[in-house]
């Protein structure tokens, strides 16, 4: 009887592809589009209509004239270290992304759900150290006379980041104790 038991569990493991992982697929999607956001946004930090900043470049617009002047971030040791973990965390998601399609098209994807999930998990840890450490670094070297903001690159990253983790804790879930009903 247990066997048959096993038999059956492991059967519906390897076929059936679970609610949750559905979710856990469609949330590493949208953490993969909203880190491309994130990296491709120009506001990460504005002010006013004299200035904004983000991740690849520095803006501002003297009010002589009606021109902007732009220069590169990438001249800032804070500022690549910023974009290297972000780029690190996009990858780590661009992997799972395409790990996790290719589970579900061959059928064998509770072998997968461990390497996934720690991946994810490592793209959160990359993702935050770079989002604590920006404003940090921002407020420290940037002295801004005029109110300023971080905008809605900082806040696509971020929501990158909590898709993340929330993958990672759906594809952590045991699928011996849940599969079976399904």
């Amino acid at each position: 009887m247990s066997s048959a038991v096993t038999e059956t569990e492991e059967s519906v493991r390897s076929s059936a592809l679970t609610p949750l992982k559905l979710v856990g697929l469609m949330c590493v999607f949208l953490a993969l589009c909203l880190d491309v956001g994130a990296l491709m946004s120009p506001a990460w930090v504005t002010a006013d209509d004299q200035y904004y900043l983000s991740l690849w470049e520095s803006c501002w617009k003297p009010a002589s004239t009606d021109k902007w002047q732009c220069s590169s971030t990438l001249g800032s040791d804070w500022q690549i270290v910023t974009l290297a973990l972000l780029l690190g965390g996009g990858a780590l998601v661009l992997m799972s992304f395409l790990v996790v399609l290719v589970a579900v098209c061959i059928g064998t994807r509770w072998r997968f759900y461990g390497p996934v999930a720690f991946m994810l998990f490592a793209t959160v840890v990359l993702q935050t150290c770079s989002l604590v450490l920006y404003p940090i670094k921002f407020i420290e070297s940037i002295n801004l006379k005029i109110y300023h903001e971080f905008n809605w690159g900082y806040g696509l990253a971020w929501g990158g980041t909590i898709f993340s983790f929330g993958a990672g804790v759906l594809y952590c879930l045991n699928p011996k104790s849940y599969e079976v009903y399904y």
